[in-house]
């Protein structure tokens, strides 16, 4: 996995699908020039949640589910934004990884239906 640094790539993956499920809100588009056998990830989270010290804790939260949901479900070629919401800091982990789960796998049936239709 690589990681999303530029701010045009957030801002790309913010206008394509966006998913919220739980205390995070998930955000995928396609990569631009797609890496084979690679996806970028990035973390957001905005001062909604709180102080700095609540914001880092959400985004390493989120960092630890991502790394372990989204070898097995993240797709290559794609770009993954996670944003913290407001309850990310004191939702249980066993539910923020079930929200990284159930947001990924319907972004990808989305995804999947806007191919079919592209190619129809």
């Amino acid at each position: 996995m690589d990681h999303l640094k530029k701010r045009a790539d957030f801002l790309r993956a913010a206008r394509g699908i966006r998913r919220v499920e739980g205390a995070v809100t998930l955000e995928t588009c396609p990569t631009p020039a797609p890496l084979p056998g690679r996806l970028r990830i990035g973390f957001t989270a905005s001062k909604k949640i709180g102080n700095a010290v609540a914001r880092n804790r959400a985004k390493r939260r989120l960092r630890a589910a991502a790394s372990q949901v989204l070898p097995l479900l993240g797709r290559d070629g794609h770009d993954y934004v996670l944003v913290a919401r407001g309850t990310c800091v004191a939702r249980p982990f066993p539910a923020l990884l079930s929200d990284i789960t159930m947001a990924l796998k319907a972004a990808h049936k989305k995804l999947d239906a806007n191919a079919g239709e592209g190619h129809a």
